[in-house]
């Protein structure tokens, strides 16, 4: 790691604390922590994920009085990142940001896969965040209902961008089609931006957007134009914004999500330990602020909840990527 990036990381822990410390966790002949922790993120520098493995490893760091180092480790759908938390020692020392592709959909897509489920030791729940489905401001489609029209009165012609194969905006089109039961295109771009501009410059129709890409370009004067939202229930910042369940599609409920993880084999008792830790940094109100503006939702909870949820989301997007015939060589 660049020694400015590690100067950064310690001096945030440094910092007069926003959250009261915790005690250190006594061991056999040891204290934890008592260096610093990696922190690894499967995706690249300047998204949502590196955004808020640094908020949490500062609020973590602060309650442990020490660093917490994040570094970033991308490729393969976070793959790459998810597999050296996974292989790492069971020691505390190296924690990170388990995620929705990763976890949930990569084991089902991929025909090799560089660990197992078993390996990842799920510590805690961060947030989800929703979908919207948008189009370009001057597209004749208004509601779910005209797109599916649309679609069924020229199968094979109606495209969705996408930031990747097997990625929530690509999964959200496939599961969409699957349930209304048209034949759509599904276009592949190197990331969310690319698709986004694709969308608004006319080379796409549709989109499936995480809620906080697409909340800058729906409002008054913004180039697209919100249909539906992928969540249970309607979202606080966009009241008027119906659900895709509202309209007549109740199974394409989407949400992203991301939590904290780490290797398998570590102790109840630091797993108990960085979960409270982890729950307490959560509470820090800046964090909740940004995850609140960007339309998610901060989650919280046991271990036991977030390895239950994710077990649902593998059972969930295994029969998706199976249907729609989403795989990766």
């Amino acid at each position: 790691m660049k020694r400015r990036q590690l100067i950064q990381a310690a001096t945030s822990v440094i910092a007069a604390p926003a959250l009261a410390s915790l005690p250190m966790l006594s061991f056999a002949e040891d204290k934890y922590p008592s260096k610093p922790i990696t922190w690894i993120c499967g995706y690249a520098a300047g998204g949502n994920a590196d955004l808020r493995s640094r908020q949490m490893a500062k609020a973590m760091g602060e309650l442990m009085n020490q660093a917490i180092i994040v570094e970033t480790k991308a490729g393969a759908g976070a793959n790459t990142g998810t597999a050296a938390i996974a292989h790492a020692a069971p020691d505390g020392y190296t924690l990170g940001m388990g995620n929705f592709a990763p976890l949930s959909v990569n084991p089902a897509m991929f025909a090799k896969m560089p660990f197992a489920p078993t390996d990842i030791t799920p510590i805690m729940l961060i947030e989800r965040g929703p979908l919207i489905l948008t189009v370009r401001t001057e597209s004749p489609y208004k509601t779910v209902k005209d797109i599916v029209a649309a679609a069924k009165a020229s199968p094979g012609k109606l495209s969705f961008a996408n930031g990747g194969i097997g990625g929530s905006h690509d999964l959200s089109a496939a599961l969409f089609a699957l349930e209304a039961g048209i034949d759509i295109i599904r276009v592949n771009y190197t990331g969310g931006a690319p698709g986004t501009t694709a969308l608004m410059g006319g080379y796409v129709d549709c989109m499936f957007q995480e809620m906080y890409a697409a909340i800058p370009n729906i409002g008054p004067g913004g180039k697209l134009r919100a249909i539906a939202i992928t969540s249970p229930k309607r979202a606080t910042l966009l009241p008027n914004l119906p659900t895709m369940a509202e309209q007549g599609y109740p199974e394409v409920e989407v949400m992203n999500w991301q939590g904290v993880i780490g290797p398998k084999g570590m102790s109840p008792a630091l797993i108990k330990y960085l979960n409270e830790v982890a729950n307490k940094a959560l509470k820090d109100k800046s964090i909740q602020d940004i995850m609140l503006k960007q339309g998610n939702e901060p989650v919280g909870g046991t271990p036991e909840q977030f390895a239950t949820f994710i077990a649902s989301q593998t059972a969930k997007w295994a029969k998706v990527v199976k249907q729609a015939n989403i795989h990766i060589a």
